[in-house]
């Protein structure tokens, strides 16, 4: 059944008033705060209707009501104006953000923490599922006479630096030109891929320094690869939850921080989300876990290419509009800082 607009506007109004006050709200209420035109008994009766086509909850402490999660859902697919970030907003985010543009990671996870104190929120990122990440270059740098730095990029942006301890003499010479002559073999190839090779067999025609010094580098260099195929989870704002009225109870406060611990399986039903702006109320959530909470997500990307996503777990009473730009602009900025120009190359 399609809503009149009168229902629609009246509804739009609770679930507007429910997200600022977090008191179930009363048709005097509606009539005082909002111009609807029409007299309280009559929202009143739209109330009741609203109820019985379960837009409304009603709780049984309060003379008021409350939105359910359809409601939410028509409220996010239609009646949730657009917040639009002012100016000012703009470049305060965006100048915080790019002030720890450096490696992708870090850059992912000064993002979670800005939006957990924007929306006062937990925030998380979650950076690129790196089975898929190629790699773009490696370098070998010298330190002292039996340390070097090994130099990981990929493609994505994720960059590792490992202190490798050296077992055999080694040259700088040596070392630009293994630098080289792995770069050349893995290059554009996955991780995942890379971790199936053997570069000492390339290496039987070059000259026996060279292979010697490949066989020092490269158990160092896999295990690199091999945390670098880990898919990472940061999350901010743990402690949002107790100035959030729906968290009051401490039971429900500790089963959410229960969900938020398990990591691993919060990682999974991430990763398992489709791209784009996703929004999910309630039960709307696969996972059992997450049936009292609203998860907001939102993909950015590297070079062009789907990275990874950032976001927001909260009530489902959530300030829906102004969250969903907040993440928008963050994963916009992210992608545009990790952009190759045009006319740029995409290889070093």
């Amino acid at each position: 059944m399609d809503l009149s607009e009168r229902k629609l506007r009246i509804l739009q109004a609770i679930i507007s008033d429910f997200i600022g006050s977090a008191e179930p709200v009363g048709s005097r209420t509606l009539s005082k705060k909002f111009d609807l035109g029409i007299s309280p008994a009559t929202i009143r009766n739209e109330m009741s209707d609203l109820e019985e086509l379960g837009y409304l909850t009603h709780p049984h402490t309060s003379a008021g009501r409350v939105p359910s999660e359809k409601a939410y859902r028509l409220y996010v697919n239609g009646l949730m104006e657009k917040y639009e970030l002012t100016e000012a907003e703009k470049n305060a985010i965006a100048d915080e953000l790019y002030e720890n543009v450096t490696e992708l990671e870090k850059t992912v996870q000064h993002a979670a923490k800005i939006l957990s104190e924007i929306t006062n929120l937990t925030s998380f990122a979650l950076t690129p599922k790196q089975d898929e990440d190629t790699l773009k270059y490696l370098n070998l740098l010298p330190v002292d006479d039996s340390t070097v730095i090994l130099m990981i990029v990929s493609h994505s942006g994720k960059v590792s630096n490992t202190a490798l301890k050296m077992k055999i003499p080694y040259t700088e010479e040596a070392l630009q030109l293994l630098s080289k002559s792995m770069t050349y073999y893995y290059r554009g190839k996955t991780l995942s891929e890379v971790l199936t090779l053997d570069i000492i067999e390339s290496f039987q025609s070059d000259i026996e320094a060279l292979s010697l010094l490949a066989a020092d580098v490269m158990p160092n260099f896999m295990r690199t690869l091999e945390d670098m195929l880990n898919v990472n989870l940061y999350m901010d704002g743990l402690t949002n939850i107790f100035s959030i009225p729906e968290y009051n109870d401490i039971d429900k406060a500790k089963m959410f921080l229960e969900m938020i611990n398990k990591k691993d399986d919060f990682a999974r039903a991430l990763i398992n989300r489709a791209n784009g702006v996703i929004i999910t109320i309630g039960n709307e959530n696969s996972d059992d876990i997450m049936r009292d909470c609203s998860l907001i997500t939102a993909t950015y990307h590297v070079d062009g290419k789907l990275a990874g996503k950032i976001g927001v777990i909260g009530p489902t009473r959530m300030k829906y509009g102004e969250v969903t730009s907040v993440i928008e602009f963050l994963t916009d900025n992210i992608s545009n800082a990790f952009k190759i120009p045009e006319g740029g190359k995409n290889d070093e």
